[in-house]
């Protein structure tokens, strides 16, 4: 379980303070929201870009290289075997294609570029010469001459060695399901890893806040998502301890087959639900000790939000991201 101690999922890096950590929560959170939002409908090499970018980001805010070194290299590692496996896979058409060249390529070759005049075309009858009977004539002339349309370098079928075929299609579904894994991962790894679960919770809350006029529990919600991003360090830690506590019994699993090992390992999970109902219990009965009776009677101010100079940089630069989008990023 030491991999599960080197990927900070869902945990917070308070030190050191990089320019990531400076910014608003609102801000981080609109850029988050445009991260999960923009591979949407958007073009291959649009996808690359946002990979590229988060990469760019991560360098730039000077994290410290044990913390994202290995989270990124097995997250980049996944992605890469899931565009393997993606591309190599049948991509759901059924057809049967056929080469753009036939079978005898130089009776193909040999033939004239132009093709013989048509025959003379009778003149309609047009007494008064209205219209354009000749133009008309000769427009149709001149486009019997012209020749025949060429086979273009198009190919449908990239790759093709035995049981093994990459299609167009297979290649661009490869490409956005990588790509937005990787970018739906990573950047909600990013943001939590440079954000305070309070912060979190009191960004969303300013943002959600218009909609207390319908009566809705913007309080509550936040509360509830602030109790559960605390939470997730302590499934971690009961997950570790629970795997170490196996591992020190040194099971032959061998000789116990596949049978009483998956008996074993139902009771882990089934004690590990335990442990997690206990320590939810305790987080309750702390806030009823404490005297907490509701979100809006105990309501605790943790981060002034105000934006900086940084924060507009910030909103710039997501504007540029928005019109880059729209205009390089679409579909063709």
């Amino acid at each position: 379980m030491d991999l599960l101690r080197s990927l900070p999922l869902g945990l917070y890096l308070e030190q050191p303070v990089t320019w990531l950590h400076r910014l608003d929560p609102r801000i981080k959170l609109i850029w988050l929201m445009s991260f999960l939002a923009a591979p949407l409908l958007a073009n291959s090499a649009w996808r690359f870009a946002l990979v590229g970018l988060l990469i760019v980001i991560t360098l730039t805010a000077l994290i410290p290289l044990r913390v994202w070194r290995q989270q990124m290299g097995w997250l980049l590692t996944f992605s890469c075997l899931v565009m393997l496996l993606v591309a190599i896979a049948p991509d759901g058409m059924d057809t049967n294609y056929q080469p753009r060249l036939p079978s005898n390529e130089f009776a193909f070759a040999e033939q004239p570029v132009t093709l013989p005049p048509p025959p003379p075309q009778r003149r309609s009858w047009n007494p008064l010469e209205w219209g354009n009977a000749d133009k008309s004539t000769e427009a149709s002339a001149k486009a019997g001459t012209d020749p025949p349309p060429q086979p273009t370098p198009y190919r449908y079928v990239l790759f093709d060695w035995g049981p093994l075929t990459v299609t167009q299609r297979s290649l661009d579904l490869a490409i956005r399901v990588s790509t937005l894994l990787f970018t739906l991962i990573y950047s909600t790894t990013l943001y939590l890893l440079t954000t305070a679960p309070e912060e979190i919770t009191a960004g969303i809350e300013s943002l959600m806040r218009p909609l207390q006029r319908f009566n809705l529990p913007i309080t509550e919600v936040a509360l509830t998502l602030t109790l559960s991003l605390r939470f997730i360090p302590l499934v971690m830690e009961e997950v570790q301890n629970l795997v170490r506590s196996v591992r020190t019994r040194a099971i032959n699993w061998q000789k116990l087959g596949l049978r009483r090992a998956a008996q074993v390992w139902l009771m882990v999970a089934e004690r590990l639900l335990e442990n997690l109902l206990l320590r939810a219990e305790q987080i309750s009965s702390a806030m009823k000790v404490r005297g907490f009776t509701s979100p809006n009677q105990h309501r605790v101010q943790w981060h002034q939000l105000r934006l900086k100079w940084g924060d507009w940089l910030a909103l710039l630069g997501l504007t540029l991201l928005w019109g880059a989008r729209f205009i390089w990023g679409g579909e063709s």
